[in-house]
């Protein structure tokens, strides 16, 4: 597998902090190497087909979708990026 970077995603990156930014460096390495590991809670999101979540802190998400063999980032933020994936 190997991520696309959508241009909200992007968007989304730059406006962190760079610690937080660190985090979801580390989260995403993780996420190609095992998309199963309990700490990213990886789960399919209510309401939005074909739209997954993953954890980068506790305050802190991730949007994907696969297509493929591609994950595609969507969004990364706070907890309300969940509102509009």
């Amino acid at each position: 597998m190997k991520f696309f970077y959508s241009n909200d995603f992007l968007k989304c990156y730059n406006l962190l902090p760079e610690n937080i930014q660190d985090k979801v460096n580390k989260k995403l390495a993780l996420f190609l190497t095992n998309s199963r590991l309990p700490s990213l809670r990886i789960k399919k999101m209510k309401g939005f087909e074909d739209i997954w979540e993953g954890r980068i802190t506790k305050n802190y998400r991730f949007t994907f979708q696969i297509k493929g063999e591609v994950y595609i980032l969507r969004k990364v933020g706070a907890h309300d990026v969940l509102k509009n994936p």
